[in-house]
C-alpha cells in the first residue's frame, strides 16, 4: 500500500475541452470562444488556489532549505574521512566512476523511462539478453537527435564512437567547469552565472530555473517561480561533480551539492543531491558501496521524507532480489508519485548497487531494467560502484568504445577527452582537500 495518499490525476482535459470545443464550432453552435475563455479563467482560479495551500508546518521544520539549518538537524556522521589526497588511489577511483557513471547513462538512455514490459519486449525483438549485458543492438527511432546533438543509434554498441551526450553527462561537465571557473568557495550566483553562459537547454526543473534566470530572477529564488519540479530527480543527477572534487570528504560534497542544487530545487530535491554527493565522496574512501550510502544519510536531515524512504530501501535491500522486485515494491510504497521524482528513484538506485553486488555489468544492466528514470538512476549507481571499485571493476566492454571523447552541448565546447577529465578532477579534488 502507498505510503503517499495522491489525488487521483486529472486525466486529459485539455484535450477533452480542446475535441469539444472543436466539435462545437463545427456544428455551428453559438458562444464557443467565451465558454472556452470561462473555462480557461476558472482553471486558473482553481490552480492559483491549488499552489497556495500551506505546506504541512511540522514537515517544513524537519525540512529546511537553508545549508545551516540542515546541517543542525543531520545525525552524527563521519564528515571527512581523507585530509590529504591519495594520488594513486584517486586516480584509480575517479577513472572507474567517470567511466561508470557514463557506461549506466548509455546502457539507460535510449530506453529513458520504458516500462518493464517494453524493454523486455525490445530486447526479444533485438535477439538479446534482459536485462542487457551489453549496449542495445538498436535504438529506436533511430535517426532521432538526442540533445539536439547526437543521434539515437550512437548509443547502440555497433554506432557508438565517443561517449554520446545526455544530461546526465552534461552535468557532470558543467559542475567540473563550475568549479574550475570560480573554485571551490563558488556561490549560488556563480552558479547562475555558468548556466547562463553554458547551458543552452534544460528541462523540468533545470529548464524552469533556466528560464527563469534569462529573466532576471535572482539565482537564490530561481527554483521558486513557477516550479512544480523542485522535489524531482534533476538536482541529484547532478552530483557526481561534487562528490569527485571532495573524494573522502562527504560533507563538504554535499555543500557544494547544496550550492548547485538551491538554484533550481528545494526540500527533498535538494536533499537527493546532497545524498549522493555525500555518497559518491565517501565510496572513494570506503571501497564499500553500501556503507557509503549509509555515510550519505549523515549528511542531510534526519527526519526528512528522503531519509526516512532512503533508510526504508537500504533496511529492506536483502528482501529485494532483481528488477522486478524492485520495480513491485517502489510501484507499491510510492504508487502515484512521478517517475523523474528524487525519492523512488533514489529507491532504485540502492536496490541496484545491492542486487549486483561487485559485479558492475549487473548493477547497471538490473537498474536500468527497472525502469522509471533509468539512465539517471543506472549512472548513479555507475558512479558510486566505480568510486568504490576502480576502474578495472569494469569491464572492458562498456567502455572500449569511448575512444577518449566524451560529446557536449554546453555552449562553445563541442566535445571533452576522458583524460582529461581525469587529470581536471584530479587537479580538483587535491585543491579542495588542501585547501581545508
Amino acid at each position: 500500500m502507498s505510503n503517499y495518499n495522491y489525488p487521483d490525476e486529472v486525466q486529459n482535459i485539455d484535450r477533452e475541452i480542446n475535441l469539444w470545443a472543436q466539435l462545437k464550432t463545427e456544428t455551428g453552435a453559438p458562444g464557443v470562444v467565451d465558454k472556452v475563455a470561462e473555462i480557461s479563467d476558472l482553471i486558473g482560479e482553481k490552480l492559483a488556489e491549488l499552489r497556495a495551500l500551506p505546506d504541512d508546518a511540522d514537515l517544513l521544520q524537519r525540512e529546511p532549505d537553508d545549508l545551516a539549518g540542515i546541517r543542525a538537524l543531520r545525525p552524527a556522521g563521519p564528515r571527512r574521512q581523507w585530509t590529504s589526497l591519495p594520488e594513486e588511489t584517486y586516480r584509480d577511483r575517479i577513472e572507474g566512476a567517470i567511466l561508470g557513471r557514463f557506461a549506466g547513462c548509455i546502457l539507460g538512455s535510449i530506453v529513458e523511462c520504458w516500462e518493464i514490459d517494453k524493454m523486455e519486449q525490445w530486447a526479444a525483438y533485438n535477439g538479446e539478453a534482459f536485462p542487457p549485458v551489453d549496449y542495445w543492438k538498436q535504438a529506436e527511432r533511430p535517426n532521432e537527435l538526442k540533445y539536439q546533438t547526437r543521434l539515437r543509434d550512437t548509443f547502440t554498441r555497433s554506432k557508438m564512437d565517443g561517449v554520446p551526450t545526455d544530461d546526465d553527462i552534461i552535468y557532470t561537465q558543467l559542475g567540473m567547469l563550475i568549479l574550475e571557473d570560480y573554485g571551490p568557495d563558488f556561490t549560488v550566483d556563480d552558479v547562475g552565472a555558468a548556466w547562463m553562459k553554458y547551458l543552452p537547454h534544460a528541462a523540468t526543473a533545470e529548464g524552469v530555473a533556466l528560464r527563469n534566470l534569462h529573466a532576471g530572477v535572482p539565482p537564490m529564488q530561481a527554483a521558486t517561480v513557477d516550479n512544480p519540479f523542485m522535489f524531482w530527480i534533476g538536482a541529484d543527477i547532478r552530483s557526481d561533480p561534487w562528490g569527485y572534487a571532495a573524494p573522502g570528504y562527504p560533507e563538504k560534497a554535499a555543500e557544494f551539492a547544496w550550492r548547485d542544487a538551491t538554484i533550481s530545487h528545494r526540500r527533498n530535491g535538494i536533499y537527493g543531491a546532497m545524498y549522493f554527493s555525500a555518497a559518491i565522496a565517501a565510496a572513494f574512501a570506503t571501497s564499500d558501496p553500501v556503507e557509503a550510502l549509509e555515510i550519505g544519510l549523515s549528511e542531510i536531515p534526519a527526519d526528512c521524507l528522503l531519509a526516512r524512504e532512503v533508510r526504508w530501501a537500504l533496511d529492506t535491500a536483502g528482501d529485494i532480489n532483481d528488477y522486478r522486485e524492485a520495480r513491485a515494491a517502489v510501484d507499491s510504497r510510492f504508487a502515484g508519485m512521478h517517475r523523474i521524482h528524487t525519492i523512488n528513484n533514489a529507491a532504485l538506485t540502492i536496490w541496484g548497487l545491492t542486487i549486483g553486488g561487485d559485479d558492475f555489468t549487473k548493477v547497471i544492466s538490473e537498474t536500468v531494467a527497472m525502469g522509471l528514470d533509468n539512465d539517471c538512476t543506472a549512472a548513479t549507481a555507475g558512479s558510486i560502484f566505480g568510486a568504490a571499485y576502480g576502474k578495472d571493476a569494469i569491464p572492458e566492454h562498456w567502455t572500449r568504445d569511448f575512444n577518449n571523447k566524451v560529446f557536449s552541448y554546453i555552449n562553445g565546447i563541442k566535445a571533452f577527452a576522458l583524460d582529461d577529465m581525469y587529470d581536471r578532477y584530479t587537479a580538483l579534488a587535491r585543491t579542495v582537500l588542501a585547501g581545508d
